[in-house]
């Protein structure tokens, strides 16, 4: 059973992140973040976002990195590497745009 836990850990991470990422542009719309500028980069609500979308990059990458090769037999084999893909790929396509096109 340990590898289900595995396989649903991708998606966790993806939803985890999800999650973050439109609280923190609820937060920022609401608190004025578009208006401050950060030197050198774009506002702090572009900031902010970037911030939680690569932090979920990452951490669906090290999930990736962490898992041991393929043991097992049948669906225990592949599944774990499947639901970390799965969330890489979640996270990558669904909240690129929100940390691209910002609007409040």
């Amino acid at each position: 059973m340990r590898w289900l836990a595995l396989f649903i850990a991708g998606p966790a991470i993806w939803a985890i992140g999800f999650s973050l990422v439109y609280a923190l542009h609820g937060a920022g719309c609401s608190h004025g973040w578009p208006e401050v500028d950060v030197p050198g980069l774009a506002s702090l609500l572009h900031l902010a976002l970037w911030a939680g979308w690569l932090a979920t990059l990452v951490a669906n990458l090290v999930l990736l990195l962490a898992l041991p090769a393929a043991t097992g037999d049948g669906l225990a084999r592949w599944l774990p590497r499947a639901g970390a893909w799965i969330g890489l790929g979640a996270t990558f396509f669904s909240l690129l745009p929100v940390a691209l096109a910002t609007s409040c």
